[in-house]
């Protein structure tokens, strides 16, 4: 246990020396935040991170832990939020990169919450794709991808699932001032339009200052829950 503790406190350094940019994408199914991740990668040098894809990336890879992954799901559990902040550490460290677009991630408040804890990285802000949920299904059963889970029934319910659960995550990171919400209902090329005044060369003096802030705030977090409660009752 000592040397895998080790590994990832090794792993959680070298990403933290390295001050990355973390943003959050969040929207519901069919808001349209893969299509803009893409552009932002392409325009803004960014490494596109997707929680799912790295997840069936990983079952499909046959190893141990992918195995426990496919089994969790089949069962109908909740994949641990330390398995998927694992591999997101990983391909963040294995990217080369320092500007991440981390998508669909947290899902939930016991993700943000595990993510900051286990990382120490706080996200530079949160990218929130705003569409009505009437939008969303329109696209969603107009597309053709051939999707097992675009059925009226099952978009229904993913679109409650996000309601419940994600937008807790974008209030709490609202209340910091770190959510830029985009009407995501217009064309792409309007929504990227307003994306690309986010991520412009006017912003990255702000977004720089707002990184700096968060790595302070991560630090302090980490110190004052050492010294109130000592080593033992927060593991890393």
């Amino acid at each position: 246990m000592g040397s895998v503790e080790a590994a990832n406190k090794d792993a959680n350094e070298s990403l933290t020396e390295k001050n990355p940019t973390v943003v959050f994408v969040l929207g519901g199914p069919g808001s349209g935040k893969g299509t803009q991740c893409a552009n932002i990668v392409d325009n803004f040098q960014y490494t596109h991170l997707s929680a799912g894809d790295l997840l069936r990336a990983e079952i499909k890879s046959g190893s141990e832990n992918g195995t426990m992954i496919q089994n969790m799901i089949k069962e109908g559990k909740i994949v641990p939020s330390e398995v998927t902040i694992k591999l997101l550490q990983k391909a963040m460290k294995e990217s080369g990169n320092d500007k991440f677009l981390i998508d669909g991630f947290p899902r939930n408040e016991e993700n943000r919450a595990a993510f900051e804890k286990v990382t120490g990285i706080g996200p530079a802000f949160v990218l929130y794709f705003d569409c009505p949920e009437e939008e969303m299904e329109r696209r969603l059963l107009s597309r053709n991808q051939g999707r097992e889970d675009d059925n009226i029934e099952t978009i229904r319910k993913r679109f409650k699932v996000f309601l419940e659960s994600s937008l807790p995550v974008i209030n709490y990171y609202d209340a910091k001032g770190k959510v830029r919400k985009i009407n995501a209902a217009r064309s792409v090329e309007e929504v990227f339009e307003t994306v690309k005044g986010i991520f412009g060369p006017k912003n990255e003096k702000v977004n720089h200052y707002v990184r700096l802030m968060s790595k302070l705030y991560m630090y302090k977090f980490h110190f004052v829950s050492k010294t109130k409660f000592g080593n033992h009752c927060l593991p890393c």
